[in-house]
């Protein structure tokens, strides 16, 4: 069966339809809460800001222009998504929350959730006092009142936990994970603006770039889509087993191991973690004590410097790669539960040789995967600097390719296993 024929297939589906129409209707919301200005802004002088200055662009670019419109959704996912790395990263200090997020099963995770949401709201305050605080220093908005400012910081924190419900409305009730959802349609909410720059600024002189540019992204688009979907297929056998008159086991199978198991995880928490000193050094550069503002500016000029930047980005995705797929990926899990289910990798020893195995097994696939997640994060700079072209430098050829390919990619798997259950039930 080609793809356009499950394609209809799945509209013909009145279930599954269903499903698609509730994630676009959230979609919708998003986009109009994106577009709400909290009170008493200069939208104009804001705009102007934006585009000349490209920490805040790129900032912009994942919060869908909510930022740039300084929308009562500014902040994004951003605080929850925050708060989801703090809760992994006190996984590797505290026992506890190792044994609560991969011990306890389902309800473990949910209580692990649930402490996510909660410092979702604290985090939120901070971010936004410390965004318009940043923003009034930078000139972009001018000095707002004591009773606005308070307005608008509580009226940011409610815009962030709404989408960060939206998300969870749509991980419940649609399909696919709401929160990767809602930052691929900030990222595409951003194309109708960059097909609409291009036209405006183009000149025939510059035609050979952009077909050398968009021959470079469609090169890099596949290699996200082969390595996103690469995988090494570890071989698992299972012993036979007698129960009355009847034999069960004897047949093998593989054990799927993804050269990426992160996704697109390890470039976002990157990406925090590298614009978070910018941030700091942004707020105190305008600030009244001369020699903070002296350190800040040469921090700030220093994670300028392209090659400064790219290489700490680079290094951050290798290493938060790895990180994350020690938090979320347990050989030692893997190994006693095919013991348990009497599966074995032929030549190895049930236990915890198979548990060593997996684990020497995933990390030299996973140098490949860390590699290029790293590579992808920089490609923006490289393709921008070999062509000189600089609209879609976000959409186009780095990581926001990389979150749209991949969350497609996943969508489209979810929607093809739901399609699968619907035949075997009508079967």
């Amino acid at each position: 069966m080609s793809w356009l024929e499950k394609l209809i297939l799945f509209f013909k589906d009145k279930q599954l339809r269903n499903k698609i129409l509730f994630v676009l209707a959230i979609f919708a919301v998003f986009r109009l809460a994106a577009n709400i200005p909290i009170p008493g802004i200069d939208l104009e002088n804001l705009r102007r800001f934006f585009s000349d200055n490209q920490f805040f662009g790129l900032l912009n670019l994942f919060s869908g222009g909510a930022l740039s419109n300084l929308s009562i959704v500014m902040l994004g996912l951003g605080p929850y998504i925050t708060s989801v790395i703090i809760l992994q990263l006190l996984t590797m200090i505290f026992p506890r929350f190792e044994k609560m997020y991969k011990e306890e099963g389902e309800q473990g995770k949910r209580k692990f959730n649930q402490y996510g949401r909660m410092l979702t709201v604290p985090l939120g305050i901070v971010q936004a006092y410390g965004m318009l605080t940043l923003l009034q220093r930078q000139g972009a908005i001018s000095t707002i009142s004591p009773a606005l400012l308070l307005t608008s910081i509580l009226t940011i924190t409610g815009g962030a936990l709404f989408l960060m419900w939206l998300g969870e409305l749509i991980s419940e009730r649609g399909i696919g994970n709401g929160v990767s959802l809602l930052i691929f349609a900030g990222i595409v909410a951003r194309t109708p603006t960059e097909i609409r720059q291009v036209a405006l600024t183009w000149d025939p002189a510059h035609l050979p770039s952009y077909i050398f540019f968009f021959a470079v992204s469609l090169i890099i688009i596949a290699g996200v889509v082969l390595i996103t979907e690469a995988r090494r297929n570890i071989p698992v056998s299972y012993a036979k087993r007698i129960r009355g008159h009847r034999m069960y086991g004897g047949v093998s199978t593989h054990l799927p191991m993804n050269i990426n198991p992160a996704g697109v995880i390890p470039i976002i928490f990157a990406l925090s973690i590298l614009l978070f000193p910018g941030m700091i050094a942004n707020f105190f550069a305008t600030g009244g004590n001369q020699l903070l503002a002296s350190l800040a500016q040469g921090l700030n000029s220093f994670l300028q410097n392209p090659w400064v930047y790219g290489g700490l980005f680079f290094i951050l995705v290798f290493v938060f790669t790895y990180f994350y797929t020690a938090v979320t990926f347990d050989p030692k899990t893997i190994a006693t539960n095919l013991q348990k289910m009497g599966g074995f990798v032929p030549g190895i020893r049930p236990g915890a040789n198979t548990a060593q195995f997996l684990h020497k097994i995933l990390y030299r696939i996973l140098f490949i995967g860390a590699v290029f997640l790293g590579s992808v994060a920089v490609m923006p700079s490289i393709v921008q600097g070999a062509t000189g072209v600089t609209a879609f430098r976000f959409l186009i050829g780095g990581t926001a390719i990389l979150i749209v390919v991949s969350v497609v990619l996943d969508t489209w798997r979810q929607i093809k296993a739901q399609m699968e259950m619907r035949e075997y039930e009508r079967f």
